[in-house]
């Protein structure tokens, strides 16, 4: 279980420099007064799924032990739910605002999972 702890710990840091690159992305297209693009809204997807493996791992560490602190649980599920409910609520919004959104979100998410890690 080590090797799935380390995994999970680098993931984690690999998550946010990730999240944190899609969010500028999604200001940068909010700056420049574009919607966005089908390139952007993959690398939401590609982020959602990678938190949906994080998550994974984490729920086979936590069958094996218990995070020093359970809101480090929260974090995560938080981390989960961000996307779909950032893409819920800006459904009907003007193009401008939904890249600014995304971006929000994600850069809203990087800070989750480095709150994530630091209750690890």
């Amino acid at each position: 279980m080590d090797v799935v702890l380390s995994l999970h710990g680098r993931f984690a840091t690999a998550l946010v420099l990730y999240l944190s690159i899609v969010g500028v992305w999604g200001l940068v297209l909010g700056v420049r007064g574009l919607r966005p693009t089908p390139n952007f809204i993959g690398g939401l997807v590609i982020a959602e799924i990678a938190v949906v493996g994080q998550g994974a791992l984490g729920l086979g560490l936590l069958f094996s032990r218990s995070p020093s602190q359970s809101i480090h649980i929260l974090y995560g599920f938080a981390l989960a739910v961000a996307l779909p409910l950032a893409a819920t609520l800006v459904r009907k919004r003007e193009p401008r605002a939904v890249s600014f959104a995304f971006g929000f979100m994600a850069l809203f998410a990087a800070g989750l999972a480095i709150r994530g890690m630091t209750t690890a």
